[in-house]
């Protein structure tokens, strides 16, 4: 959410990123917060001096009252209670114009980086690095679950029966690679320095308006009926919320926080619940990766947070790029982002595995994460990423490492978490 004083004084500034973004039709909505918030200063301005006349009143019925001037003070009072009543008034319409101002700041988004590509959507995405060789094998390279169900590793017919499409069941040495690559991806980022967190898996909604926008919102989050309270989408959104409504100290920061969770997902609108497969799904589980930081450091950490992805998958030997997300295909609280996609040999090119995100202060200000610094008090800057999301990643995993035999090679980092398993035949 932006600073509401910033856009008061930068009203152009903020159109022009409306439209960077393709979002003509929220170009009114400037305006019209601009004069909502000049009728709430105005009642703010009305109330404050009610209540400082209200205050020199009252002493002038106490002298009179002491000298026996009952009907003036009588006077004053009938003055007293006719002002209360207008307050009362007053009070009301601030808080009414309050919640529209609010209420259209929510969806108003964030100032992107000037480095943010301009673009309608995601065919608009500019491919910035790549990291390993792809490599398209002489054999045929199968569907990934048809790789799976090869080694009796899923069944999506019983889940079906169970929960519906969009779920699955893991079986065997998959379940096992499922729960290696999770293990490990645990440990690696421990390993650079991150504080390991098992967070709640649900959270309530206070936390989910602060943490996305509402169309975000509406298109992932499942709701619990009769309770304040959501499945994570993610656990970047209740890591973030960790810190809600809290003023921490500057030389505390950054807080580096790694993450493990089920997530949960509707899709809403997504093309694709497949029924037969593992790529766009309503459960899986994920490691993530979350910074609290100082203003000024946050482009630094945007830039260790991707590293530390590619770096993963490269040392599972698995192809990657980096893709920079263009202006229309940020979410709303967005500053900057870039994808992280894995190279899939049977498709002959790369697919999303993860996203690092630049939040700047929009989640901080929505929920109250201050920092106590030696010139006053400040919002934190807050970046997530996407450590590793199997089973997504294990179709990247299965489809490289599978050799001509059906075998599929385990990489000597993972082999510890396999119990010494060097391969899955």
């Amino acid at each position: 959410m932006l600073d509401l004083k910033f856009l008061r004084e930068n009203p152009d500034v903020v159109k022009e990123n409306i439209k960077k973004k393709f979002q003509d039709h929220k170009l009114p909505m400037v305006d019209e917060v601009i004069e909502l918030d000049e009728q709430a200063r105005k009642a703010q301005q009305e109330a404050d001096a009610l209540r400082a006349n209200r205050k020199a009143i009252s002493k002038q019925i106490g002298g009179l009252m002491a000298q026996g001037k009952k009907d003036e003070a009588e006077a004053l009072k009938e003055q007293v209670n006719k002002d209360a009543a207008r307050l009362e008034e007053l009070e009301v319409l601030e808080k009414e114009l309050g919640e529209k101002v609010k209420k259209i700041m929510m969806v108003i988004p964030n100032i992107i980086d000037p480095s943010v590509p301009i673009g309608k959507d995601d065919s608009c995405n500019v491919e910035i690095e790549k990291f390993g060789e792809p490599v398209v094998p002489d054999y045929e390279i199968p569907y990934h679950a048809d790789i799976m169900e090869k080694f009796n590793g899923l069944d999506l017919d019983s889940a079906r029966k169970v929960a519906g499409n969009g779920f699955y069941y893991l079986m065997g040495d998959i379940a096992r690679l499922h729960s290696a690559i999770i293990s490990y991806a645990r440990d690696f980022m421990i390993n650079r320095g991150f504080t390991y967190c098992v967070p709640p898996f649900m959270i309530r909604s206070d936390v989910v308006t602060g943490v996305m926008s509402f169309d975000e919102m509406d298109a992932m989050m499942y709701k619990i009926e009769g309770e304040d309270l959501y499945l994570i989408g993610t656990s970047e959104h209740s890591m973030i919320g960790k810190f809600i409504d809290t003023i921490v100290k500057e030389e505390e920061l950054p807080y580096t926080l790694t993450s493990y969770s089920p997530c949960f997902r509707k899709e809403k609108g997504a093309h694709g619940i497949e029924e037969r497969g593992v790529y766009r799904i309503h459960q899986f589980e994920k490691q993530e990766m979350i910074v609290v930081c100082k203003p000024e450091e946050s482009k630094m950490w945007f830039d260790k947070l991707w590293q530390n992805t590619v770096d993963l998958f490269r040392s599972l030997d698995i192809p990657v790029r980096t893709l920079e997300c263009c202006s229309g295909d940020l979410a709303d609280l967005k500053v900057k982002s870039i994808d992280v996609e894995a190279w899939s040999p049977r498709q002959k090119k790369y697919f999303e595995v993860g996203s690092c995100s630049n939040l700047g202060d929009a989640q901080a200000r929505r929920l109250k994460i201050r920092v106590n610094g030696k010139d006053g008090k400040y919002f934190a800057h807050t970046l997530n990423n996407t450590v590793v999301a199997p089973p997504r990643m294990l179709i990247a995993f299965l489809e490289n490492n599978l050799r001509e035999d059906g075998s599929v090679a385990i990489p000597k980092a993972l082999q510890p978490y396999m119990g010494g398993m060097t391969e899955i035949k």
